[in-house]
């Protein structure tokens, strides 16, 4: 066997990690090639068992799935590592304490491409056994090539929680409010916004997670003035900013 590649054993184990996680956020085996930038045969051949995983193409997916898929041979599982338990970094709280956050949100915020309109999608908050932490992903996003997924962090101390993308050292942060008596997260957004060409502009914006089972039926894509659904999830955001759930502070360099 290469240094560079996984044992059997660990090669398995990534497979099966692999094959749980396109199952859940129901995406293809190409779109997972496309977003680690490898070749679907590279792919298709390690998942069958004719091809080890070479550890530089674990690592593309490992980041591309924004999830840590080896596990240590010397121990038979994860809980064996973290007994049910997030590491440290993710605030160090059990399944059983962040139960109530898993499920499907619908999620709102103001569209980049157009200031008169409200963007809108479902984001998925889930356990996830092979990393022992909660994850997020997003589905059913207009622009389906920025969808999202990484981690949340639930930390006691700030009363936040905290949904991270780290794609390649690339960064989106989401910070949310616990949920209000009817379960919307309120907070704010700091990403990039695509702009002309290669052009990449740091922006910040208002955000909120909705129950979906709140909302039968709710709008999604880019939702304009005139068209259904726009009233109450302009309410929602209005609402971020006003009690206030996040601030945008006015400054030196304001308008």
């Amino acid at each position: 066997m290469d240094s560079d590649e996984l044992s059997e054993k660990q090669n398995r184990g990534v497979a099966a990690r692999i094959r749980e996680e396109l199952a859940r956020r129901r995406v293809s085996r190409q779109y997972l090639a496309d977003l680690a930038k490898i070749s679907l045969s590279t792919l298709e051949k390690a998942l069958s068992g004719h091809r080890p995983f070479t550890l530089a193409t674990t690592i593309r997916l490992e980041e591309a799935l924004a999830m840590r898929l080896r596990v240590s041979e010397t121990l038979d599982n994860v809980a064996a590592i973290s007994n049910g338990h997030a590491d440290e970094q993710f605030g160090a709280y059990s399944r059983a304490s962040v139960a109530w956050i898993e499920g499907l949100y619908l999620t709102v915020r103001p569209s980049f491409g157009d200031r008169q309109a409200i963007f809108a999608y479902c984001t998925e908050i889930h356990w996830n056994e092979a990393a022992s932490n909660l994850r997020f992903n997003e589905k059913d996003r207009l622009d389906a090539a920025f969808t999202q997924q990484g981690t949340v962090s639930i930390p006691n101390l700030s009363g936040h929680i905290y949904l991270s993308t780290n794609t390649s050292g690339q960064q989106r942060l989401i910070i949310v409010s616990r949920p209000s008596i009817t379960g919307e997260m309120y907070g704010i957004l700091t990403t990039l916004q695509a702009g002309r060409g290669a052009q990449l502009t740091p922006v910040a914006a208002p955000i909120v997670l909705i129950p979906m089972k709140a909302l039968a039926d709710a709008p999604l894509g880019r939702i304009n003035p005139d068209q259904p659904g726009f009233d109450a999830y302009a309410a929602y955001l209005k609402r971020t900013v006003e009690e206030p759930f996040a601030m945008f502070l006015p400054g030196v360099a304001a308008p």
